[in-house]
């Protein structure tokens, strides 16, 4: 019976790929909007803690290019499993950081072991789910995610209120990888649970499973797959790079500007934490729309959205209400970044070649979205380094809006999508 074949039900892949995914997406949710805040108490200036902020995005492109090697060379359980012991080491060198650099090395590592966790687990998918369930396990995997992002702040918060201390709320990443490390290891070998490993040829004549093969052509070549599809990259490329900035502005600006205007550790975590679920609650119905409607249909109201609440908090900081206007613009920006939902993977998926292998293009497609993300955060130090917060929040709205006119005007000429008359 082929991979295509063989029965399957999608409760399978929970213990495999779901929970420890959720686990790990706690504990990086937790800590994320704490980054600054730590940073600031070991003596970082505003702009060199959103610096360290950025360095797990950096971490993440960084990660992008032996990610696949390693996927490929130890399978992608092993890939997890040793993804999740580096997060450990990095999130203990931030606990014992004595300094703001030592720090940024801990958080470009957690970076890095996101990186290599990801793509093991969307290899582990290719690997073992049938190709009638993949669509919709990597949704579901999507949402999972998401679902971390919003329960990690939760439960920062709680810890914060209970504690008084961050050093607390970096020991719950430690635990959520320990558990997933722990439940990958204890788990039975995934060929009993599922059967053997879709197998495709390699280019060197030998067989192995889908899933290792897709991350090593995901990684290997991957400037020159860069170079090759440089006009399309140049193009929607630069779109899929500025929805991955916005989403990173995103991520880094509003943790440094609540530490900005004094808004307490616990409150920022909550007030993150209720954001989250609002992105969180919006991932299905994105997708529901791209399909009934076309992709342009939450493109540009997801980009127009993020650089309209950019710029809307760049006038705020010095007002008397700034803290009501950050919560607000905080909601606005996660309700775009909600509709947005599972965006750059469609287009990905529309775009890759059909009559060859579509991998070397997806890891190129990621590499450009990776490589707007990296590039933001940095921006947005660099901005308040030089200059202030409220003008690096200005910029990054323009820069926000400039993406919906890039998206509007290439997603109809290189990924056009007619909707359907019928629900």
């Amino acid at each position: 019976m082929s991979n295509a074949e063989r029965p399957f039900q999608m409760r399978s892949v929970a213990l495999a790929a779901f929970l420890p995914t959720l686990l790990f997406s706690i504990g990086e949710g937790a800590i994320i909007p704490l980054i600054p805040i730590v940073a600031n108490d070991l003596g970082a200036s505003l702009a060199i803690a959103g610096f360290i902020a950025a360095m797990i995005m950096v971490g993440e492109l960084a990660g992008d290019i032996p990610s696949g090697w390693v996927v490929a060379r130890i399978g992608e359980r092993n890939a997890m499993i040793w993804a999740s012991l580096l997060a450990i080491i990095a999130v203990l060198i931030c606990i014992v950081a004595p300094n703001p650099l030592v720090l940024g090395i801990g958080i470009f590592l957690i970076g890095l072991a996101t990186a290599v966790f990801a793509l093991a687990r969307h290899a582990f998918m290719t690997s073992y789910v049938p190709l009638a369930y993949r669509a919709r396990a990597l949704s579901t995997l999507g949402g999972i995610f998401r679902a971390g992002w919003f329960i990690g702040p939760f439960i920062a918060a709680a810890l914060l209120r209970l504690t008084g201390s961050t050093e607390s709320v970096f020991w719950v990443f430690v635990v959520c990888c320990l558990g997933a490390a722990a439940m990958l290891l204890l788990l039975p070998d995934p060929e009993s649970t599922f059967g053997g490993p879709e197998l495709v040829k390699a280019p060197d004549g030998s067989v192995v499973p889908a899933g290792r093969e897709l991350a090593a052509e995901e990684s290997q070549g991957l400037f020159r797959t860069i170079w090759g599809y440089r006009t399309v990259l140049l193009r929607l490329g630069t779109g899929a790079g500025l929805v991955g900035a916005m989403r990173a502005s995103r991520t880094v600006l509003l943790p440094l500007w609540a530490v900005s205007i004094g808004i307490s550790v616990p409150d920022i975590a909550l007030i993150i934490g209720i954001a989250g679920a609002v992105d969180f609650a919006l991932f299905y119905a994105s997708g529901q729309v791209m399909d009934r409607f076309g992709r342009l249909w939450t493109a540009i109201p997801s980009m127009i959205g993020l650089g309209a609440g950019h710029l809307i908090l760049a006038f705020t900081h010095d007002l008397p209400s700034n803290v009501e206007w950050f919560i607000a613009v905080a909601m606005i920006l996660s309700l775009a970044n909600g509709i947005g939902s599972g965006l750059l993977m469609t287009l990905g998926a529309d775009l890759a070649p059909k009559n060859t292998s579509p991998a070397p293009f997806l890891g190129a497609w990621r590499f450009t979205a990776d490589f707007g993300g990296a590039v933001a955060p940095l921006a947005v130090a660099g901005m308040t380094a030089v200059a202030t917060i409220s003008i690096a929040s200005g910029v990054m709205g323009v820069f926000g809006l400039l993406g919906a006119v890039v998206l509007g005007r290439y997603i109809p000429r290189y990924a056009p999508r007619r909707p359907r008359l019928r629900p």
